[in-house]
């Protein structure tokens, strides 16, 4: 049967088209679902993330629903056609017992792509748990008194345990150590030795789960020498300072009394110069008689030495008078 009224045809045409795209609209192929869709926590702090959609023209926006396992019911939270690739959980998700499932599609003007659901996601079991943060270390001779604080706070019915391992920087045998307190003390120790220590947390809740956390980075230090030790040091330098002075004075005084006896032996030993050795022991010298004839009218001379001119001749007649001579008693040094 003809149209009759071609503009009536026409708005009836566009009408029917409108609602074959409406409908294609709730699932499209050509629109890729977002992949690697993952439930990031830590601390109880949580995440969605998943893998941005490539499409060759638009903007891709992404919506994000969730559903607890008491209510079967999937309801929006506050992520709805956002550009982002990751959703914080509303505080009405912050309940650590609860069971919770989400979904996130992808979405290009009114084409969808279809929906990704993660696996249940329980936050007491299946968050991470982060070290403690280590506030303060007072160190002393044979102890380490350690403060920490907690990665997050505990609920009523939950409790918190530290596992505190600890060992010699020198060696590889570690010791462990466990307590609920956030100050406790590490003891027996050895002073002035350099010990490391790593702490983990460890959660207990009501249901007797526990959810190990972990650990902290190595944090070292060395303990302190005790007073005991330090005085005995002390008494040590002081009786070695003690002996050495004593050593000291000792030395002064045995050279002080031994002073002749060092001097004479640091002395080169008195010897005639070789010309004047020569001179007296030559035998055909007739001065050497005179020599001998003075000494035994001087007896108190030891040595007398008699100097000529050059030549034959003497200075004088007689060798009283006119002789120049230098007597050397026996006392006397001869140079």
């Amino acid at each position: 049967m003809p149209c009759r009224a071609p503009l009536l045809c026409l708005l009836l045409l566009l009408f029917l088209l409108g609602s074959v795209g409406a409908s294609g609209a709730e699932s499209s192929p050509h629109l890729p679902a977002p992949k690697d869709v993952m439930i990031h926590s830590y601390n109880f702090r949580s995440l969605l993330r998943w893998s941005p959609v490539e499409v060759d023209t638009g903007l891709v926006l992404y919506t994000v629903h969730f559903k607890t396992g008491a209510f079967n019911q999937w309801d929006e939270m506050n992520c709805t056609r956002i550009t982002q690739t990751e959703c914080r959980f509303p505080w009405s998700l912050k309940q650590r017992r609860w069971t919770v499932v989400l979904r996130v599609r992808a979405e290009l003007g009114q084409v969808t792509s279809d929906w990704v659901e993660t696996d249940p996601f329980v936050a007491e079991r299946n968050t991470t748990i982060g070290p403690p943060k280590v506030n303060s270390v007072i160190v002393s001779s044979d102890s380490l008194l350690i403060r920490v604080t907690p990665p997050f706070g505990s609920e009523t019915s939950e409790s918190l345990r530290y596992h505190v391992s600890y060992w010699e920087n020198a060696s590889t045998t570690k010791k462990e150590t466990n307590t609920k307190n956030t100050l406790f003390k590490i003891g027996n120790l050895k002073e002035s030795t350099l010990y490391c220590f790593r702490i983990q947390v460890e959660l207990m809740t009501h249901l007797d789960l526990q959810l190990l956390g972990l650990q902290s980075v190595p944090e070292c230090h060395r303990t302190k020498i005790s007073e005991a030790t330090r005085a005995g040091y002390i008494i040590l330098t002081f009786v070695l300072v003690l002996v050495f002075v004593n050593l000291i004075v000792v030395g002064l005084l045995l050279l002080w009394r031994h002073h002749k006896t060092i001097k004479y032996w640091s002395q080169p030993p008195l010897e005639i110069p070789s010309h004047f050795e020569e001179y007296l022991k030559d035998p055909s010298m007739p001065d050497l008689e005179v020599l001998n004839n003075y000494a035994e009218d001087d007896p108190d001379d030891s040595l007398s030495v008699v100097f000529y001119g050059e030549g034959s001749q003497a200075c004088g007649n007689s060798l009283d008078g006119q002789a120049h001579s230098h007597s050397i008693s026996s006392d006397s040094e001869v140079t």
